[in-house]
């Protein structure tokens, strides 16, 4: 029999085989099934190749924080934050599209209800790229075609079992810059944050940007854009006025996507990782661009977290078998 559906979620994990046996949960992942398969076949039909990066890697992928170290034979290693330097060196080695779907490890102490220790990142990069905004096009019209194909397929059903409507959003997808943002929350529902604040996206800023773009908008979905590079990835390309050529994209007030374009020139690049303090354990990495890469970019997505707000539920709910801070079982 089935576990009831008010019990807690952490007793019901703790039986998850026995919890899956429902209606909803058996058309949660069968949702999914399409929204992967939408989103890769997307790609495919626009001549972008499949890739598979290692997880098990020799230095932290981003920075020191945040990553898993296991016992490697004789030595350290850490599981992949992010399949991010591999998809740079498939643009340096002259791929040009690529694009992959695999586990992604993140050491954080979050226990919030959309954080994860491990999750399932579908995450692409492409090259001739003549600005972010290349990827913000790419990004919008790959998750228009993944919801138009869900709904098609579960929209009735999700309505009725999640009481949640699967809305194809219409293109362009509004953008907002960072401080114009703040500005409109302010001016609409008085909302505020210390100036020091104001270079990044608080979790708060989030959920009521939804409510904003909604009113003004009348859509799902928003792109902010010039966010400060104290709080940006070092290998995002700067401007002039050194602002990161990148955006975060929020669905339904969270968060699902960093994207940039990336910095392809090995000097800026480098003075980049050096002035973050990452330029030795970042060398592997930096010796991609020594011979040339061309202008790329590119994005990744928690498929976890799409399905989350899909169906309207917090992550340990969505996933298949969710990992955190205090659950490795089952």
């Amino acid at each position: 029999m089935p576990i009831p559906k008010d019990a807690a979620i952490d007793s019901r994990l703790d039986y998850r085989w026995v919890d899956l046996r429902t209606d909803e949960n058996q058309l949660m992942f069968k949702a999914q099934t399409v929204m992967t398969a939408a989103l890769r076949n997307f790609l495919l039909e626009r001549d972008f190749m499949e890739i598979h990066s290692p997880k098990l890697i020799g230095a932290a992928s981003e920075s020191g924080a945040d990553v898993f170290e296991v016992k490697y034979f004789d030595r350290n290693a850490y599981l992949a934050q992010s399949p991010q330097f591999y998809k740079q060196m498939a643009m340096a080695a002259g791929f040009e599209r690529i694009f992959e779907c695999g586990p992604v490890f993140r050491a954080e102490k979050s226990y919030t209800s959309r954080h994860t220790t491990e999750f399932t990142g579908f995450d692409l990069e492409f090259s001739y790229i003549d600005s972010f905004r290349d990827g913000m096009k790419m990004e919008e019209e790959l998750l228009t075609n993944m919801l138009a194909k869900v709904k098609e397929k579960y929209g009735d059903q999700i309505k009725e079992l999640f009481g949640k409507e699967v809305i194809v959003p219409t293109l362009p997808f509004p953008v907002v810059k960072l401080r114009d943002l703040y500005d409109e929350l302010e001016k609409n529902y008085g909302y505020t944050v210390p100036e020091s604040e104001k270079n990044d996206l608080t979790t708060e800023a989030e959920q009521l940007s939804f409510k904003w773009v909604q009113e003004k908008y009348g859509h799902e979905f928003l792109f902010v854009t010039d966010f400060g590079p104290e709080k940006r990835a070092f290998y995002h390309m700067r401007d002039e006025n050194g602002i990161p050529q990148g955006y975060d994209l929020i669905w339904r007030g969270v968060e699902i996507t960093t994207g940039a374009q990336r910095e392809h020139r090995y000097d800026i690049l480098k003075k980049q990782a050096d002035e973050k303090g990452l330029g030795e354990d970042v060398k592997f990495y930096l010796d991609f661009f020594r011979y040339g890469c061309p202008p790329h970019g590119g994005f990744g997505l928690g498929l976890d977290r799409l399905t989350m707000l899909l169906c309207g539920l917090g992550i340990k709910d969505s996933m298949f078998i969710f990992r955190g801070p205090n659950r490795l079982n089952p």
